[in-house]
C-alpha cells in the first residue's frame, strides 16, 4: 500500500482553529517536520483542508 510523506512547509500560527487542530493531530509540530501516513480517502480529504500549509510526496512500497 502506498503511503504519503507529509511535510509542514508553512506555520499554522494565525490560521483557523480547525486547521491548527489538523496540523497538531497529524503530529506536525514545527515547520519542516515530517510524518508518514497511509494513502487513503480520509487522509487525502484532511490534507485538502491544509494543502496550503503542507507538501505531500507519495511513497511507494
Amino acid at each position: 500500500m502506498a503511503q504519503l510523506k507529509i511535510t509542514l512547509t508553512r506555520s499554522a500560527a494565525h490560521r483557523l482553529p480547525k486547521q491548527r487542530k489538523i496540523v497538531k493531530e497529524f503530529g506536525l509540530g514545527r515547520v519542516n517536520s515530517t510524518v508518514v501516513k497511509p494513502d487513503n480517502a480520509a487522509t487525502r480529504g484532511v490534507i485538502a483542508l491544509i494543502s496550503h500549509l503542507v507538501s505531500v510526496e507519495e511513497i511507494k512500497d
